[in-house]
């Protein structure tokens, strides 16, 4: 009988880990996407717990949206009101919250954005809901507009319920005084989640959406971007390339980046005049790359004759109100933070 040879077979085996290990998809530190389809994210950022310290000012805890989809929010409740308080009964506006990643990364936990949301609750006086959304790739879009919907709905039931479990929060806010916002990724599903309901049946009620560096695209570069290889800082939480990588990841599969998902001009001024939208804010950077980008939104919703206050914040860049990578961050933070309370105060 011959000899069985089991070298062929090892080099086989290889070649079949090598394939598997092969990287297709990757952004250093944040996400590797291998081409067996596994999805690698470093701890890059740390996962902290809903635990505030008092004299913060704000409780925080963690609550489950839906057990079956692993769907949950943290939500933040002032401690102190303030007299700049909705007039329904002294209560405080709701913000349903979206973070930013590229729809591909981040949390919820992320310890910048309990830090960030932790402040904006106790300085905005609001009650805040930040939603834990389905990340692509395993979840392309619109996984996280459907998700950002399932959360609101939720909402709506929870309220709608006297005996609610949710009344520890619940109790403290103007349920007719919503808010949707984001920054990023985020700010493109608070906007994408704003649209739906502006088009269905739904009795949900938004005063005004917050769109902080909302994070669109498109085929067309525009001049902050063609530029961004000179007049980008090294510190930048985003690149051009880290762009494109976000919205390849992210996109049904077979799309451009003139996909209605990303890029909400892509039909012109006529598709957002037929839009049902409330009062919108934009917060804008100037370092960004996605500067003319945002500022071209903002003026196109002009042009469609919606109410869209328009802010600029000099000498920082993308996500600096997280991220704290600009010597000016801090200052520009209070200033947004400002700016955010004003907003849903004067709706």
């Amino acid at each position: 009988m011959a000899t069985i040879s089991v070298r062929h077979n090892t080099q086989v085996n290889n070649n079949a880990q090598l394939q598997r290990d092969l990287i297709t998809e990757e952004i250093e530190g944040l996400i590797r996407v291998r081409r067996d389809g596994r999805v690698e994210r470093p701890p890059i950022v740390p996962n902290v717990s809903p635990a505030v310290a008092p004299e913060r000012g704000v409780t925080a805890r963690d609550i489950m949206i839906h057990k079956e989809t692993n769907l949950w929010a943290r939500i933040y409740v002032p401690l102190q009101k303030s007299s700049l308080q909705c007039n329904n009964n002294n209560k405080l506006p709701l913000l349903v919250y979206f973070h930013g990643g590229g729809f591909c990364v981040g949390s919820a936990a992320w310890s910048c954005y309990h830090e960030f949301l932790t402040n904006l609750a106790a300085k905005a006086n609001s009650v805040i809901v930040s939603i834990e959304y389905k990340l692509a790739p395993e979840n392309r879009l619109p996984a996280a507009y459907d998700d950002g919907i399932s959360a609101l709905n939720w909402v709506k039931r929870e309220a709608l319920n006297p005996s609610s479990l949710q009344n520890w929060w619940l109790s403290h806010c103007n349920i007719n005084s919503m808010f949707l916002g984001g920054d990023s990724a985020g700010a493109n599903v608070a906007f994408n989640v704003a649209t739906r309901i502006g088009s269905s049946s739904s009795n949900l009620c938004v005063k005004g959406v917050i769109l902080i560096q909302p994070f669109f695209g498109g085929e067309e570069r525009t001049l902050s971007e063609r530029n961004s290889h000179h007049q980008q800082p090294p510190n930048s939480a985003l690149t051009l390339p880290v762009s494109d990588t976000y919205w390849r990841l992210a996109l049904p599969l077979g799309t451009s980046r003139d996909h209605p998902y990303c890029n909400p001009l892509a039909n012109g001024t006529t598709k957002l005049r037929e839009m049902r939208l409330p009062s919108i804010m934009v917060c804008v950077s100037e370092l960004d790359i996605l500067r003319d980008r945002n500022l071209e939104f903002s003026n196109s919703l002009a042009r469609a004759v919606k109410r869209v206050e328009t802010v600029m914040y000099k000498g920082v860049g993308h996500a600096f109100q997280v991220l704290h990578n600009y010597q000016l961050s801090h200052s520009r933070t209070q200033e947004m933070i400002s700016h955010i309370r004003a907003f849903m105060m004067n709706q």
